[in-house]
């Protein structure tokens, strides 16, 4: 029986097929490369138990044989995705989720979505808890993810009541780690890549905001939990240590030796003031809560960036 993961070329996709091949698990892997990266899906190649679809989520989708897992990360989730890529994120979470939850119900097959923080929008309630129902613009620029992944839960409840379908929905706050694009254009990716090329470190707004990073790694072994309880709704995934994106943009210059100043440039509109995540429900129903350190997480995904930008280089 095989496990599909939708967005398998993705930064968070990529991780949870790498892990679950290295479990043994046979693996179908689906990406449109809207934003997903080739070199990701060639290295999940490499594995054996590895089956790939290049295709769009959005069209009508077949996969041969069995299958005992549905995993749903095909959409892009970076704020300069948001508004070149906004008919396409609103077509994979409404679309795109009802053909995944239909192959997910013709299978027999348990659905996992991995839908987001951006649910709460700018909240008024702090820390973010489950039965929040979130403070979001339906009309602005981040509109098109916020909306279209509190849409997709919508649909995987309703699809869930009327056909009695196994399912799961993740809310994840900021991820981050190896794997991510180059110009993925979100604060950890973005801060790395200016303090190795020496240029100043943007803050959005000034960088008092706060966020709620979660290591790669940690988010995978939550989402890989959550597929294997009967809970069918949603359940944060995320970090509760709480930071200033300033306070970021300063340990990024510490851990990369950086002399790069730090530049305050105009907030995105809609930008979340604050970002933390209730994960008490995720203790008590999946024993889970994050083992990476901020600290240890940077470092490794500094490490990362800096072989990928030499590698460029070496192209170049």
């Amino acid at each position: 029986m095989a496990i599909v993961v939708a967005g398998a070329a993705g930064f968070l996709g990529f991780h949870l097929c790498e892990r679950l091949l290295k479990q043994g698990e046979p693996v179908v892997g689906i990406d449109n490369f809207a934003s997903g990266q080739r070199d990701l899906a060639a290295a999940l190649g490499q594995y054996p138990g590895f089956h790939w679809i290049e295709a769009d989520i959005a069209q009508p989708l077949r996969v041969e044989g069995g299958v005992s897992k549905v995993f749903d990360l095909a959409c892009p989730a970076s704020p300069v995705d948001f508004e070149p890529l906004s008919l396409e994120i609103l077509q994979t979470c409404s679309q795109g989720v009802l053909n995944l939850l239909t192959l997910a119900l013709e299978k027999r097959a348990v659905f996992v979505q991995t839908s987001t923080s951006e649910c709460y929008g700018d909240p008024l309630v702090h820390p973010q808890r489950e039965d929040y129902y979130g403070n979001v613009n339906p009309i602005g620029i981040r509109s098109p993810y916020d909306e279209g992944k509190r849409y997709a839960e919508a649909l995987i409840t309703a699809f869930h009541r009327r056909h009695g379908l196994a399912v799961r929905i993740a809310r994840v706050f900021n991820t981050y780690g190896p794997g991510m694009r180059l110009d993925d254009g979100r604060v950890i990716s973005n801060f790395v890549m200016q303090a190795l090329a020496g240029e100043p470190l943007t803050l959005q707004g000034g960088g008092e905001q706060t966020r709620s990073f979660c290591y790669v790694d940690d988010t995978v072994e939550g989402l890989l939990r959550l597929s294997a309880t009967d809970y069918t709704k949603p359940v944060n995934l995320g970090n509760p240590d709480e930071v200033t994106v300033r306070r970021v943009a300063e340990e990024i210059l510490e851990l990369t030796g950086s002399a790069s100043p730090l530049k305050s440039v105009p907030g995105r509109a809609d930008d979340p003031h604050v970002r933390c995540p209730d994960i008490s429900l995720a203790r008590r129903l999946l024993g889970w809560s994050p083992q990476v350190t901020r600290r240890e997480g940077l470092e490794r995904t500094i490490e990362y960036f800096r072989s990928r930008v030499n590698r460029e280089r070496v192209r170049m």
